[in-house]
């Protein structure tokens, strides 16, 4: 996956300020809410949560990092290591505990 900011969403509100949009594996544009940056083990990681209706809303995607040729350009991939999503996730929840309701 790549990223590609749009910045029609940053003129519109503030709110959506931190929207991203992600190509898929079919080149579709995904759009993406941008919770938090992780950093862990030496690698950095984002949290972020599906923007549209028919994605599931209550559960985020994390994606590691990668750094491309181009300055301008961030690649996401996907981690496989359940440890790791989980150790990942752990730290998101402590991290905003108190700005969002868990569920377990």
């Amino acid at each position: 996956m790549s990223e590609d900011m749009n910045n029609n969403y940053n003129e519109e509100s503030e709110e959506i300020d931190n929207i991203i949009v992600l190509n898929d594996e079919n080149g579709e544009e995904v759009p993406f809410e941008f919770l938090d940056l992780i950093e862990y083990e030496g690698e950095e990681y984002v949290v972020l949560l599906p923007v549209e209706e028919d994605e599931e809303a209550d559960e985020v995607v994390i994606l590691k990092l990668e750094d491309t040729e181009s300055e301008d350009e961030e690649s996401y991939v996907s981690v496989d290591d359940e440890e790791v999503l989980n150790t990942i996730f752990e730290m998101f929840k402590e991290k905003f505990k108190d700005e969002f309701n868990f569920v377990d």
